[in-house]
């Protein structure tokens, strides 16, 4: 009986073999559903209250999306450095969320009032394309 990893080329040994339900706690949907592929997180700096000595405690994961964020990145950028499911990535920034470790908004269009794009941007984005 083969093992499920033979087979597999030396190229993809530094990949993780860890199954993605294993990082997750088992877990297969995310409990926000306010988490998009362009919603914007950020991480809340370590020195404040402590923060750094529970993150010491999290999972590898946690701890590479933690250093990711130290500026502002859309859920899906994050999702595609770690190479994970953005599914499983949500539920990971889930839990830094809820822990207070990171902080979540929407993206600027969309955060103001009535939830549409200024009608500015898009006279200048049709002006731009004109000139194309």
């Amino acid at each position: 009986m083969k093992h499920w990893t033979e087979g597999f080329d030396d190229d993809d040994a530094d990949e993780s073999l860890v199954r993605p339900y294993t990082i997750t706690g088992g877990r297969t949907t995310p409990e926000r559903d306010d988490l998009t592929l362009i919603t914007l997180v950020t991480a809340i700096s370590e020195d404040s209250s402590g923060r750094g000595r529970g993150l010491r405690r999290m999972q590898p994961e946690h701890r590479k999306i933690f250093a990711l964020c130290k500026r502002p990145l859309a859920v899906a950028e994050v999702a595609s450095a770690l190479k994970l499911p953005v599914s499983v990535t949500k539920i990971l920034i889930g839990d830094l969320i809820e822990t207070g470790q990171m902080r979540a908004r929407p993206p600027l269009a969309f955060a103001q009032a009535g939830g549409l794009p200024d009608i500015t941007i898009l006279e200048a984005v049709r002006d731009g394309l004109r000139k194309l």
